[in-house]
Order: C-alpha cells, then sequence, then structure tokens
C-alpha cells in the first residue's frame, strides 16, 4: 500500500509541475516606472526621426505662419532638449558646439538629431528606478528625467507632424 501511494504521489508530483510550467512564462521580463520609460523612449524614437527624415529638404525653413519656429528650428529644438536631458543622466556636459544652426543643411540637422538619441540611447539604458543624481542646484531622479524627455518629445513630435500635415505628408504614425 506504501508503494501504491508512493508511487501515485510521485506521478501526481510529476504531473503537477508540467502542469505549472506549461502555465509559466516563457522567460521573466522586468518591469517598473523605469522600464516603462525606456519602452514609451524607444518607441517615441523612430518617429521623431522618421518625421525629421520625411520632411524634404527644401522644406525645412517652412513655418506655417511668421511667428512660428521653421521646422529646422523644433528638430533642432529637439536635440538639444535631448543632449540636454540625457547628458544630465549620463554625466555628460552639454557641447552647444556640436549643434548646427537652424539654417543649416537637413543632412546636418538629421545628424545632429540621430546623435541626440545616440545619448538618449545611453540614458535610457542606466535608468533605474528611484536613483537620484544632481543637476544643477536640484536633485533629480534620472526617472524623473527620462519621462520629462519623453513628454517633452511627444509634445514635439505633435509639432512635427503638424508642419508635415501642412505640407501634404502623411506623418509616420498615421502611414499604413
Amino acid at each position: 500500500m506504501k508503494r501504491i501511494v508512493s508511487a501515485c504521489t510521485a506521478v501526481a508530483s510529476v504531473v503537477f509541475t508540467g502542469v505549472m510550467l506549461a502555465q509559466a512564462p516563457a522567460a521573466m521580463t522586468a518591469t517598473g516606472p523605469g522600464v516603462e520609460a525606456q519602452g514609451s523612449y524607444s518607441r517615441l524614437k523612430p518617429n521623431v526621426i522618421k518625421a525629421a527624415e520625411k520632411m524634404p529638404a527644401a522644406d525645412y525653413q517652412y513655418k506655417p505662419t511668421p511667428d512660428i519656429r521653421t521646422f529646422a528650428r523644433v528638430v533642432n529644438h529637439i536635440t538639444e532638449a535631448q543632449f540636454h536631458s540625457c547628458g544630465a543622466i549620463n554625466h555628460t556636459p552639454w557641447d552647444a558646439s556640436k549643434m548646427p544652426s537652424d539654417t543649416a543643411s537637413k543632412e546636418e540637422i538629421v545628424a545632429a538629431l540621430k546623435a541626440s538619441f545616440d545619448e538618449c540611447d545611453k540614458a535610457y539604458a542606466s535608468v533605474l528606478d528611484g536613483e537620484l543624481l544632481q543637476v544643477g542646484q536640484a536633485k533629480r531622479s534620472k526617472l524623473g528625467i527620462a519621462w520629462g524627455n519623453v513628454s517633452h518629445d511627444n509634445e514635439q513630435y505633435a509639432t512635427l507632424s503638424l508642419y508635415l500635415r501642412l505640407k501634404g505628408l502623411v506623418p509616420p504614425t498615421s502611414e499604413k
């Protein structure tokens, strides 16, 4: 009788373990605010770059009204903000000499934008929940700076999308 009980227990254990393993996720994935910021950034990045690439070079000086920024200025603004924010996370000092002028060629402006995303790629890879750093006179979390950058880039992407639409072009997020 003990053998039957032992055998039944062994079989039940094997079956139960197999069922549990079959229901377990294939791999554990990281979660938390830092991972969410990284995900938002990685989904936004290609849209900003595609928008900058999509606008024809001849339209980089386009502005809807005289008192609004040119398309080139909006792209350069994103670049500057990213070098500031992501540079702070990476402890990389801001170097304004790397910024093209608003009248530079499309190629120069897009190259600088991509370089700012390279800086941000490093920054977002280092974002941990709750990690603090000194930024000027204040202590800020890397996560707070990262989310601020995502928020800012989303706002600026909306502006780029509007300019594209006004020129008869479809923004990257609306392409089919």
